[in-house]
């Protein structure tokens, strides 16, 4: 259960040197980076090896935390890269690493079990059994999903076991976290894998809007006591890819707005659009304005007012030290430093008698005190110099260097052990498998029930014939008692199966008595989350639809492969077909998104108001069976959503005689 009344972290990103100094000089308690690789932002400046230990020293010496992220998915063939970056980042010093693969994250565990992790946004973090699941892994933090309610965050809060991050500022996703396969998809540049093309800034044809997907910025810098007070354990800004003077203006504000406990004046939100907005703010996802008013793009006049914006001028404080050195006859030259919790004492040459004009004690400090290019500013100083002396000014500044880099090594964390790491794979073995998902009880026809061996119906619509629920890909803690309901309903009409996309949902399905099935929103990429998910019971599990088909044969195990289906693209708490067309259309499945092109997404209704965008064109395979069977992949998973009943009967016709279906489709990727 998370602490109440206690001031919480404030967490600042860090996507360059210049946004690191702006986010330490705003006043941060931990900051988060990206190395070059595995992390959500890979086009953000992001920091090498040597850019990461400077960076950790400068933040540890002002004693700012450093959270490293290794948000993406990762396939088999790129965990030994994978866990390297962690390595390496672990022997940099970094406080803990935020991750989002679940098998990333168990081979973390074995091979650093010491390291700290925290649960990105990415692994949909929307309840408090999800956090509880969490906890059990080995997770100290939890990043909760930016569409939570305050009601919502509340229960979770209340039953949290770890502690929750909560952005309170910043640019939204108008997709669930870690549900979002758009850019993926359509665009070849996964969103999960750190490339978002960013499709929900693009123009769609609206009725009200041009851009019925793009949202404002978050802010909830006017909640800030209630936060407080609910016990959210940090504030986390949005902003790797912005710039410093962005990271600095928000890091102040929110700085100030902790500090004293309280929301921002309207003077501090106007400073704050100026560094970065796209038309305002909004809360509408906390306050439950869940409308038009969220939407918005960044105008000319939004961009005018950021580059009126003071241009950040890099740090001014620095640590204060005391400095301490001792020069006298035919002993080794010492230095002292203290930052008041550290002191460090180097030795360097013997002084040598001055052949012409001796050192004094002004040129000696003058030549010492010189720490602009570390994390340390001389305020105090004490200095002993025999007479006659003299000493190269060239050991004076060597002996500054080390005596400021082994100041800033005093505040490193302990070495870490490292375990060799030994590849986890999936017990099981592929069985041949026919599984369908559809979206209402009329495509269960005769065709479909001889032809698939597990068929799934959305867990409010389970008619009897069907095998299994599908779970909905959402449920908050203030949802769980209607899922409890329609889940008893269904185990009453003789459902026996459960389809489960999220961590925290499992125990619900437990719960019910179903035998839980891993549906592909678990993303699983590699064998080490496939190997997880069978020992927590999966009947088998649907793998990630953004994998190549020599990927899908690298994971093994009980595990099915997408082959048909116009695959969720996004799944909003915003009801997008109130921008398109009406609720009416949206609940009959007759609302479309439109692009520039022409193209048409189909829009359904989740669930409750959440909005489901589907592909505009199926995914099919019916044609290429050797090529499935070459890569290992026996069992089939189908996804019908706006398929008639007859639509439902032509696809089982093709797969049953191998032939091409009518009409432009989607291949799996063969490389």
């Amino acid at each position: 259960m998370t602490e109440t009344n206690r001031r919480p972290e404030l967490l600042c990103p860090a996507g360059s040197e210049a946004s690191l100094e702006a986010a330490l000089e705003g006043g941060a308690d931990a900051v988060y980076l990206g190395g070059t690789g595995f992390n959500a932002r890979a086009r953000a400046a992001n920091f090498d090896e040597t850019g990461l230990r400077a960076a950790v020293r400068l933040a540890h010496a002002r004693g700012v935390k450093v959270y490293l992220t290794l948000n993406t998915l990762v396939t088999d063939r790129e965990l030994p890269a994978f866990l390297d970056a962690a390595a390496e980042a672990a022997r940099a010093g970094v406080d803990a690493l935020i991750v989002a693969d679940v098998g990333g994250a168990e081979a973390l565990r074995r091979v650093m079990p010491s390291l700290e992790l925290h649960a990105s946004t990415q692994m949909s973090g929307h309840s408090s059994r999800m956090a509880a699941d969490l906890a059990a892994r080995g997770f100290t933090r939890m990043v909760v999903a930016r569409e939570i309610s305050r009601e919502n965050l509340a229960l979770l809060l209340r039953e949290s076991p770890i502690e929750t991050e909560l952005f309170v500022h910043g640019a939204l996703c108008v997709c669930h976290s870690g549900q979002c396969l758009f850019s993926s998809l359509v665009g070849g540049r996964s969103g999960n894998r750190g490339e978002c093309a960013q499709p929900c800034r693009l123009p769609y044809q609206s009725k009200t809007t041009g851009y019925p997907l793009s949202l404002r910025d978050l802010s909830l810098a006017a909640h800030v006591p209630e936060l407080c007070e609910m016990g959210v354990a940090s504030f986390k800004i949005e902003g790797r890819m912005k710039a410093p003077e962005y990271v600095y203006e928000v890091a102040r504000t929110f700085r100030q707005l902790i500090d004293g406990n309280r929301g921002a004046t309207e003077g501090e939100m106007r400073r704050l659009a100026d560094a970065f907005s796209r038309g305002g703010f909004t809360d509408g996802y906390y306050t439950g304005h869940i409308g038009r008013a969220m939407l918005g793009v960044r105008s000319v006049e939004d961009k005018e007012l950021t580059r009126g914006v003071e241009p950040f001028g890099g740090l001014r404080s620095r640590v204060p030290v005391s400095l301490s050195v001792r020069m006298v006859a035919e002993e080794p030259v010492s230095l002292s430093l203290s930052d008041g919790k550290k002191r460090v004492t180097v030795t360097g040459d013997i002084p040598q008698p001055a052949r012409s004009v001796p050192m004094t004690a002004e040129a000696v400090l003058r030549q010492l005190t010189k720490l602009g290019a570390t994390p340390y500013e001389a305020v105090r100083t004490d200095c002993e110099i025999g007479d006659g002396l003299m000493l190269p000014v060239s050991r004076l500044n060597d002996l500054r260097r080390r005596a400021a880099d082994a100041l800033a090594a005093e505040h490193d964390p302990p070495v870490r052990a490292e375990l060799p790491y030994t590849a986890k794979k999936p017990l099981q073995r592929r069985v041949p498998m026919r599984s369908a998902v559809l979206s209402r009880p009329e495509q269960l026809t005769d065709a479909a029930r001889a032809y698939f061996d597990r068929i799934f119906l959305p867990l409010f619509m389970f008619a009897p014939g069907a095998d299994g629920v599908l779970l909905p890909p959402v449920i908050f803690d203030g949802d769980e008692a209607r899922v409890r309901e329609g889940l008893s309903c269904a185990v009453r009409q003789g459902a026996r199966y459960a389809l489960v996309g999220n961590a925290g949902h499992l125990p619900l399905a437990l719960d019910a008595g179903l035998i839980p099935c891993g549906d592909f929103r678990l993303n699983i990429t590699n064998a080490e989350g496939a190997a997880f998910w069978e020992l927590r019971g999966m009947e088998f599990c649907v793998l990630s639809p953004e994998l190549t088909l020599p990927q899908l044969r690298d994971i093994g195990g009980n595990t099915a492969a997408i082959v048909y289906g116009r695959i969720p693209l996004m799944v909003l708490e915003k009801c997008v077909g109130k921008e398109l067309t009406d609720c009416a259309s949206c609940t009959a499945g007759h609302a479309v998104l439109v692009d520039r092109w022409g193209v048409k997404f189909p829009v359904l209704r989740e669930w409750e108001h959440r909005s489901l965008i589907v592909n505009s064109l199926p995914t099919c395979m019916s044609d290429r069976a050797e090529q499935l069977t070459r890569a290992g992949l026996v069992s089939w998973h189908f996804l019908f959503t706006v398929e008639s009943p007859r639509e439902v009967d032509a696809v089982v016709r093709a797969f049953r005689s191998g032939s091409a279906l009518l009409g432009q489709v989607r291949r799996v990727v063969s490389k």
